[in-house]
């Protein structure tokens, strides 16, 4: 805690009193610099909870505009945000709740040719995007930099999260688990999706965050946690690592 001011102390002593956390962990937030990818349902309330947990810089990366559709379940906007940038609108969103973090909006789609560049020099990834595509081209930038990945993706009434090394020696892939776009691939503006359960993944995707930048717990590391907001039930299995991934298996 020598490093904090009198006002961080007070704004982080719900972490400061954690023995999982305490002062090193919280300087470790402060220092850590995260990418989200997708300023949307799952990236929203990821990033409003580690702009509160004072992870120190934070990248956005987003092509979109808020629309009056996004109101029902992206917490991060509110109704004079509509027609405004996505990234620029959640960055003074996250720099409003906590001034101690620094925000950089690319609004720009993720594609192979700016991915490395717009993701390097980062300690984590977030991937809360709706597009395989966008997801194959995460995943491969996590492995080309060796950067860890936390995947998020929301159905109907269900949601998944899985945290990848960014390593293709050590465990799986995204890709181990979704090798190709799936045939009967859908969005969430074709089958719909409950907005409540965006803050339930989104926060998970937050939590893994937090515990991986200050080594609390045991991460999802190379596992595939599953929820059903239906009946409440979840359950967590071992991802095995596929050595014909088109991404990290054997060449």
């Amino acid at each position: 805690m020598a490093n904090m001011n009198p006002d961080q102390i007070s704004r982080y002593a719900r972490h400061l009193v954690l023995k999982e956390i305490g002062g090193p962990g919280q300087s470790k937030l402060l220092a850590a610099n995260v990418a989200i990818v997708g300023a949307g349902g799952l990236g929203g309330p990821a990033g409003l909870y580690l702009a509160a947990a004072g992870v120190g810089h934070i990248t956005i990366i987003d092509d979109d505009s808020v629309d009056i559709t996004n109101l029902q379940r992206q917490v991060q906007f509110v109704q004079t945000d509509i027609g405004a940038l996505k990234t620029e609108a959640m960055g003074d969103t996250l720099k409003d709740l906590n001034p101690d973090i620094k925000v950089r909006a690319a609004q720009t789609r993720l594609t192979p040719e700016n991915a490395l560049d717009l993701l390097r020099d980062h300690d984590l990834i977030l991937d809360g995007t709706d597009s395989f595509e966008t997801r194959f081209v995460v995943n491969d930038a996590s492995l080309r930099l060796g950067i860890p990945l936390i995947s998020g993706a929301l159905g109907r009434f269900d949601g998944q999260l899985c945290v990848f090394s960014g390593d293709e020696e050590d465990g799986p892939c995204y890709r181990c688990l979704v090798p190709s776009i799936p045939p009967d691939a859908e969005t969430c503006s074709e089958v719909g999706v409950v907005g409540a359960l965006a803050g339930i993944i989104g926060a998970q995707m937050a939590l893994e965050a937090v515990k991986f930048i200050t080594g609390a717990g045991t991460l999802l590391l190379g596992k595939l946690y599953m929820f059903n907001g239906l009946d409440f039930s979840s359950r967590t299995v071992k991802l095995p690592k596929d050595p014909a991934c088109p991404a990290c298996g054997a060449k």
